[in-house]
């Protein structure tokens, strides 16, 4: 089965990589990359209490900052090399407290413009009980030339 975005640059995963590492807020939740596709990528984190709310679960605005990040690295993989990738709006839909050991988030590119992207992203939270759907995101995100 082929592909179903072509990345404008070849080594977009490189891209990614470099983008994330510079993202100070994906090092401060202890965020990682699992896998890269062309309009596709896993960020994974670890339960951390400082990064909850009053009862015990993972902020929703933590939820959000990893699913905005989703949606934006599965845009970017897809722009040129010499664009960034900002978000200019994204609606989320928070389905399940957010109490897991860890969790992961999985971004999608649905439609890839050349200057606007429309992207969906998951958060799952993986414990003992398995697998659970916590929140969804549908972000549009806008492509900036950086020369």
């Amino acid at each position: 089965m082929k592909p179903k975005f072509e990345p404008k640059y070849q080594d977009y995963q490189a891209k990614v990589k470099k983008s994330f590492a510079d993202q100070a807020v994906m090092k401060t939740i202890g965020a990682s990359i699992k896998a890269i596709g062309a309009g596709e990528i896993e960020i994974e984190f670890p339960y951390q209490s400082s990064l909850t709310q009053q009862n015990g679960f993972i902020h929703a605005g933590i939820v959000s900052t990893v699913l905005d990040s989703a949606c934006g690295y599965a845009a970017f993989s897809l722009m040129p090399e010499d664009a960034s990738v900002l978000t200019i709006e994204f609606k989320i839909n928070l389905l399940s407290p957010a109490k897991g050991d860890r969790f992961r988030g999985y971004g999608k590119v649905k439609k890839a413009g050349r200057t606007i992207s429309v992207a969906e992203a998951e958060l799952y939270a993986f414990s003992d009980q398995g697998r659970k759907l916590v929140a969804t995101m549908v972000g549009t995100l806008m492509a900036i030339n950086n020369d």
